[in-house]
């Protein structure tokens, strides 16, 4: 007997709104439609996020152990080539888990794109002022969600308050403005302006170590697919599922390197996990909740246009309006435009197709991606309801009434106006 048969045994058919949906999830899929074109844009999409993620991680690290407190930090996005050379944990032959089947150091597209970009080869600053290059930008408001948005869970937030984590900040401070007596009498004034800069740069460590898993897991997934061997929506979801439990221990740290001795701002001795420190808050505050981008939204409290608990929050992916895309600023925009550069083939030519022009691409782009997040939450929800409660083919009613209560629970955030879920069930929301 199916899981979706067995469901629809034991228990009557759900009344939420999403109901469709929640059996959907019952039986073993994802809150996006099995469909060969929902498919081929979220793995499309996946590859084309892997490598400018994969500048991303490798950026984000270099920022927090390396450029740390600088206090003007414009060479922060001109990566060295120590960690270009930087060997991914999940990806090349000496690799903790090999998720990835290729090379650990960087992709080689993202190599020739750093080199030529859109235009031509020339020297790195000039592609940084033509603002040809990656969009680091991006990466840096999605690390400025999680740091806003704290409080998300597990035991990474709760330590960067503690006693221990001010002892070891203030060391790495002292070390690294040894030889500037200025910096160290400002720090002497307002210590906790400086800690706070510090609880940054572990939320840069922190984001680093999260997509430093997520590049390498879209990469495979794009080969995987491009080999036949993923065909569905709930066949991608799996992997990512199996993705989220085979490196959920990964440790979550912070080190800082100063004249060549590191310092241990957060220890891996702590044993900060992957799952619980980085990914659930990088999906609640980024999926789910950010901040209105400028020029979209009115900032007027009084008028109460944006909420006054954070928990009300609803400005992600899952959410967001596609069609501002293509406004200078807008952190989506920034993220478009580098993925533009790496779309496989097949989705060029489907973009192509459906694309009022070139103009529309970027806006076909986030439409997309918007698809590829809810996919990615659906393995989110499911590997917590793997975590937390019980196997879809459960012969127990009352375990899989505690199932479907969950789900309902999950889509409850989507009856909001905002959500996407109901356009993205339609295939002709573009």
């Amino acid at each position: 007997m199916t899981t979706a048969t067995l469901s629809q045994t034991k228990l009557p058919p759900s009344t939420h709104e999403f109901s469709q949906i929640i059996h959907r999830l019952e039986a073993g899929g994802a809150m996006l439609p099995d469909t060969p074109g929902n498919l081929m844009q979220i793995i499309g999409i996946y590859k084309a996020y892997a490598v400018p993620m994969d500048f991303y991680w490798r950026d984000l690290l270099y920022i927090a152990e390396q450029v740390f407190l600088n206090p003007l930090p414009f060479l922060k996005y001109f990566i060295p080539q120590e960690y270009l050379d930087l060997h991914n944990h999940y990806a090349g032959d000496d690799a903790d888990l090999r998720v990835w089947r290729g090379e650990a150091t960087a992709h080689p597209e993202l190599l020739a794109f750093i080199e030529k970009g859109e235009t031509t080869k020339m020297p790195k600053l000039l592609h940084h002022l033509w603002h040809d290059r990656v969009n680091m930008e991006f990466a840096e408001a999605c690390m400025q969600a999680m740091f806003w948005h704290r409080d998300m869970g597990g035991q990474f937030d709760p330590y960067l308050d503690t006693d221990e984590y001010k002892t070891n900040a203030d060391k790495a401070i002292k070390a690294y403005f040894k030889k500037n007596p200025m910096m160290m009498g400002l720090y002497k004034l307002f210590p906790d302006l400086f800690l706070e800069q510090v609880k940054m740069m572990s939320y840069y460590s922190n984001l680093g170590l999260f997509w430093e898993v997520m590049a390498p897991v879209f990469f495979e997934m794009s080969d995987l697919y491009d080999e036949g061997k993923i065909s569905s929506v709930p066949e991608a979801m799996n992997f990512l599922v199996n993705g989220i439990f085979a490196i959920a221990g990964r440790p979550i740290y912070h080190h800082v390197y100063i004249d060549g001795e590191c310092y241990e701002i957060i220890p891996k001795s702590k044993g900060f996990m992957w799952l619980y420190e980085a990914a659930l808050p990088y999906v609640e505050a980024v999926f789910y909740r950010t901040s209105p981008f400028r020029g979209t939204k009115s900032y007027n409290a009084q008028a109460q246009q944006v909420p006054d608990d954070q928990n009300d929050f609803h400005y992600g992916i899952l959410y967001a309006d596609i069609f501002p895309v293509g406004t200078a600023g807008i952190p989506p925009t920034l993220l478009m435009q580098d993925m533009l550069h790496f779309l496989p083939n097949y989705l060029v030519e489907y973009y192509q197709k459906h694309c009022r022009g070139e103009d529309d691409m970027l806006i076909q782009l986030a439409n997309s991606f918007q698809r590829s997040m809810y996919c990615v939450t659906s393995a989110v929800i499911q590997a917590l309801r793997t975590a937390l409660l019980y196997p879809l083919d459960d012969q127990n009613p009352k375990h899989l009434i505690a199932n479907r209560q969950f789900f309902e629970s999950q889509l409850d955030r989507f009856k909001r106006p905002e959500a996407r879920l109901r356009d993205i069930q339609c295939s002709d929301y573009r």
